[in-house]
């Protein structure tokens, strides 16, 4: 059987990073009964894919994100596969046989207009998101200041614009779990006896021309920041276990102390990922994340954090 996995292509996407960080779940993940999974920022969802499928003990999940494009996506994909397919295989039908490159352009230039007119009904808005995800500049997700999305045409002869099999994978995935859109906060309201919080929002820029979170016309500068961290207190406040992702400011040029300072009384180590979007080439490769938790690091993870923690520095 397929697995399920990120339908869509997403910057900050922990597909990657899976393997660094199951083993830093709390020790006893594995053990609790009727476990809520809540994720208030979920993007792509790998983390939500994975678990999902890992651990029997989550009977119900909670999802969460400010883009109405993105949630309507997950819930038209839990409720309506197969019109999601058809609407896109007949997308993809047309583009594929576009063959000139000007033409393939303003094709795509259309069909962003289409989506950006919001007059679409959710299966065609659906459609027209993962279009433009499979099609645009890096799998970018980028709006301007109007809340209309700006990426240019990528440069792709034949990519895959309908997975019907990952969105069937994923639909079986996401009929037990809870699609909310709006302010990361209302998550709170679903909170459960054992309930596990993973919070991965959009990262803080490491300079200036690294605002590759815009994703939605509400920014997520540090004042978001700041209300984020002073969530987990309430978390914490109620013994909720919570994991947190988020840029290394601090590993990136050793003077920022921003995120490290803010989240001083949690645990925080590092793990690695790669950078893949930068127009610069030479600038990609692989950089540290932060990672924040309120629970003890197993005994075995302290020696790896500290080494992890020179090495960023």
């Amino acid at each position: 059987m397929i697995k399920a996995k990120p339908f869509v292509k997403w910057v900050g996407g922990k597909s990657q990073l899976i393997g660094q960080l199951e083993p830093l779940l709390p020790m006893d993940f594995a053990k609790m009964e009727n476990v809520t999974y809540i994720e208030p920022f979920i993007g792509g969802g790998a983390m939500l894919f994975h678990l999902l499928q890992t651990y029997r003990s989550i009977t119900h999940a909670v999802i969460n994100d400010i883009n109405p494009d993105l949630t309507t996506c997950y819930t038209t994909i839990r409720d309506n596969p197969d019109g999601l397919i058809r609407s896109l295989h007949s997308i993809q039908e047309e583009y594929y046989h576009i063959t000139d490159d000007d033409a393939k352009k303003e094709y795509y230039l259309l069909m962003r207009n289409r989506f950006n007119s919001k007059s679409a009904n959710p299966i065609e808005n659906s459609a027209l998101f993962i279009f433009l995800n499979r099609t645009c500049f890096n799998g970018l997700y980028r709006v301007n200041k109007a809340g209309k999305f700006n990426v240019p045409c990528g440069r792709y002869k034949h990519p895959l614009i309908c997975d019907a099999d990952t969105i069937h994978a994923d639909s079986r995935i996401l009929q037990n779990v809870t699609i909310l859109t709006g302010d990361f906060e209302q998550t709170f309201d679903y909170t459960t006896s054992n309930t596990f919080f993973y919070l991965d929002p959009p990262y803080r820029p490491l300079n200036n021309t690294s605002y590759f979170n815009d994703y939605a016309k509400e920014a997520f500068d540090d004042d978001a920041q700041i209300r984020l961290k002073k969530f987990c207190d309430r978390l914490h406040a109620v013994g909720i276990p919570f994991m947190l992702s988020n840029s290394d400011s601090l590993g990136n040029n050793g003077n920022d102390h921003f995120l490290d300072k803010l989240f001083e009384d949690y645990h925080i180590c590092r793990v690695w990922a790669a950078r893949c979007v930068n127009a610069n080439g030479a600038k990609r490769g692989k950089l540290t994340e932060i990672l924040v938790r309120n629970y003890a690091p197993q005994p075995t993870e302290r020696l790896m954090a500290s080494t992890q923690l020179k090495l960023a520095l």
